[in-house]
C-alpha cells in the first residue's frame, strides 16, 4: 500500500528526477534528428512516386505507425542482435541507449515522413509554376516558395510529434534506461511514496511539454505572419489562415498511432 501521502515529498523528489532529465532530453533530441533524416528519405519516394521504393516506404510507415512503440523497443533490443549474428556482427555489448535511440528514431521517422509529404503537397502547385515562369530554378522555387509555406504547415504537427516523443520516452525504462520514469520507479520503490513520485514526474513532463508548445507556437506565428492580411479566419495566436490551410492541419492531426497511409 505504501506510506501515507505527504506532499512535501513532491518537492524533495523534483531535483532527484531532474538529475535524469539530461538522459530523457538526449533520447528526444537524438531521436528527432534521426527521425527527420529518415523521414525525409522515406518521404521522397512517395513525393516522386518511385515504384518499388514507394511500396517499401508504405510498408515501413505502416509497421511503425501500426505497432506499439513498446513492442518495437523489445523487437530491436532483443531481436536485432540475433539477426545481426547471422551475418557475424555482434552488437550484444552495445549500450542499451543505442537501441532505444534507434527505435525511437525509426518510429519518429515514420511520422516525420507523413508530415513532410503532406506539408509539401499542401503547397499550391500554381505557385511553383509561377516561380518557373518568373525564371526561378527548381532549387530556388523550392527554397523560396515551397519550403517556407511547408514549414508553416508542418509546425503544429511537428509540435505534436515532439510532445508525443517526449512522453513516449517514459517507456525506455522497460529496457533498463535510467531516464526520468525509471528514476521515479526507483524512488517510489525505495521510499514507498509512489503517488508523490508520480505527481512530481507529471509536473516535470507538463512544464516541458508546455514550454515546447509555446516555443513552437511562436515559430508558427513568425512563419505565418505573411498571411495576416490575406485571410479572414483567425487562430488562437491571432494569425489568419485560409480554409485550405485549416483543412490540411485537421487531416494531418488525425492522431498518433493509426496505421492509415
Amino acid at each position: 500500500m505504501g506510506e501515507p501521502f505527504d506532499f512535501s515529498y513532491v518537492w524533495s523528489f523534483l531535483p532527484k528526477l531532474l538529475s535524469t532529465l539530461s538522459t530523457t532530453l538526449l533520447i528526444v533530441v537524438s531521436s528527432l534528428l534521426a527521425g527527420i533524416i529518415v523521414g525525409f528519405i522515406v518521404a521522397l519516394p512517395r513525393l516522386y512516386k518511385v515504384p518499388v521504393l514507394r511500396t517499401l516506404s508504405e510498408i515501413y510507415i505502416s509497421f511503425f505507425r501500426g505497432t506499439p512503440i513498446l513492442i518495437q523497443l523489445f523487437l530491436f533490443y532483443y531481436g536485432l542482435p540475433e539477426i545481426l549474428k547471422l551475418v557475424q556482427v555482434d552488437v550484444t555489448r552495445a549500450p542499451v541507449l543505442v537501441f532505444v535511440i534507434l527505435t525511437y528514431g525509426l518510429h519518429t521517422g515514420a511520422y516525420m515522413s507523413e508530415m513532410i509529404r503532406a506539408s509539401v503537397t499542401a503547397v499550391d502547385k500554381g505557385q511553383v509554376e509561377a516561380a518557373y515562369a518568373a525564371g526561378m530554378t527548381g532549387y530556388q522555387a523550392f527554397t523560396r516558395i515551397v519550403l517556407p509555406q511547408a514549414l508553416a504547415i508542418a509546425v503544429p504537427v511537428f509540435s505534436n510529434l515532439v510532445i508525443a516523443l517526449l512522453k513516449d520516452t517514459s517507456l525506455a525504462f522497460t529496457l533498463g534506461v535510467m531516464e526520468m520514469t525509471g528514476k521515479a520507479q526507483t524512488l517510489g520503490a525505495v521510499t514507498q511514496h509512489f503517488i508523490e513520485t508520480y505527481i512530481a514526474l507529471a509536473l516535470i513532463y507538463l512544464v516541458i511539454s508546455f514550454s515546447i508548445e509555446k516555443l513552437l507556437g511562436v515559430a508558427e506565428h513568425r512563419l505565418l505572419r505573411h498571411e495576416d492580411r490575406n485571410s479572414p479566419v483567425k487562430t488562437t495566436f491571432g494569425i489568419h489562415r485560409n480554409r485550405s490551410y485549416r483543412r490540411i492541419i485537421a487531416e494531418m492531426e488525425s492522431g498518433k498511432g493509426g496505421a492509415g497511409l
